[in-house]
């Protein structure tokens, strides 16, 4: 009488284990995680915010980069923001802000604060084509943004944004406006502004060497003391040999010295 129940309960334990193996790991029912958003290490233009259902467009500069290490920064079009962001399927979790503190004007500091609120918190993320937009849990917030491709180092034209001595990295002198900025052509030449005048050089690129054959040709304009102040350093420095490094859309240009700048590309059609 013994042996029945023993190969009952042999044939629900096989039973159970086969229950426990469908849908499992590897099982044909088994649940699959869905993958990751792909944002890590990826640049980004910001075009609007979105906060409480209304919607603001970026200013010029206004961008964002997903970094390899769990970590996002950024241009608001006034101050430089990072923050730590967490990805989990197409939810992107984004805490801990940290805020450079220039100040802009008025509009700009209202956009700042409103993509501060925005990129914040859970966020829903949908990737099309070269748009991602990011939409909050209520639906009445969130960031679009649109891809943004890497800047070649001819053709483009590069506003100066500051300044580098050895390891050390400045903004622009307060009072020298926004004017600087520069394009090196195809045709071997490289003019712009040196933030009061305009310049033209010969240059002529090898390897990672940009070597301009100055001194350059200037206008003869007088302006403000930090104006002239960055020309007489940017007309200095243009003028040798120059190592430069292109990072996505940021070019460093350094002397043998260590002393140099950085630039931005900008992106044409932005107000």
């Amino acid at each position: 009488m013994q042996k029945p129940r023993t190969l009952a309960a042999a044939a629900l334990v096989l039973l159970l284990a086969a229950c426990g193996t469908e849908g499992g790991d590897g099982g044909p029912g088994a649940a699959t995680a869905a993958p990751d958003l792909p944002v890590t290490g990826t640049h980004w233009t910001i075009e609007s915010v979105t906060v409480d259902g209304t919607r603001s467009a970026a200013p010029d500069g206004a961008r964002l980069d997903f970094a390899e290490t769990g970590r996002a920064k950024g241009d608001s079009g006034c101050n430089h923001f990072g923050a730590a962001v967490a990805v989990n399927g197409d939810t992107l979790t984004v805490s801990s802000h940290e805020v450079t503190a220039m100040g802009c004007p008025a509009d700009r500091e209202r956009f700042e604060s409103a993509l501060l609120k925005a990129f914040s918190g859970k966020l829903n993320g949908r990737l099309d084509g070269e748009d991602l937009t990011l939409t909050s849990a209520d639906g009445r917030g969130g960031v679009e943004l649109t891809r943004e491709p890497s800047a070649p180092l001819r053709g483009t034209t590069w506003k100066i944004d500051g300044l580098v001595s050895g390891t050390t990295a400045a903004s622009l002198p307060a009072g020298s406006g926004d004017k600087a900025r520069m394009v090196i052509g195809a045709d071997g030449r490289i003019t712009g502004n040196l933030g009061c005048n305009n310049f033209s050089a010969t240059a002529r690129a090898d390897g990672r060497t940009l070597t301009v054959e100055g001194p350059a040709a200037t206008t003869r304009m007088i302006c403000t003391s930090p104006q002239m102040s960055l020309e007489t350093k940017l007309y200095e420095l243009l003028d040798g040999p120059l190592t430069y490094r292109l990072d996505h859309r940021t070019l460093t240009l350094t002397d043998a010295s260590g002393e140099g700048f950085t630039a931005r590309a900008e992106t044409p059609g932005r107000a």
